[in-house]
């Protein structure tokens, strides 16, 4: 009887887990897509990764805007960002930057820059 019951519980539970994780756009862990590039937040962590960038490259890029990006909820959340960025000679260009926000310890880290 127990036996029974726990399949039937089961076969209920199942597809109901299955609706729940369609409707939250994946399970977590999955790369969710920046809506609002223009959101503060977002846009500080672009300039975060050009300053960081600009210090360990000794360029001089200027923050233009978020073109797009995604989210990434690992240890803390990753942000994988395409930057509109200006260089030295003023000419617009697009760069991939990634950055691990960790909110609880008060931190973020450039984990990758490069010409997009």
């Amino acid at each position: 009887m127990m036996m029974k019951s726990l399949i039937c519980l089961s076969l209920i539970l199942l597809p109901l887990v299955s609706v729940v994780e369609g409707l939250g756009g994946g399970g977590l862990g999955s790369r969710k897509p920046i809506k609002n590039v223009s959101d503060p937040d977002v846009v500080a962590i672009a300039k975060y990764a050009i300053d960081e960038h600009n210090k360990q490259s000794k360029e001089h890029l200027v923050f233009v805007k978020v073109v797009e990006g995604t989210t990434q909820v690992v240890s803390g959340t990753k942000y994988d960002l395409k930057i509109a960025a200006k260089d030295g000679g003023g000419k617009i260009k697009n760069y991939e930057a990634v950055v691990v926000e960790k909110l609880w310890l008060h931190s973020k880290t450039l984990e990758s820059f490069q010409a997009a």
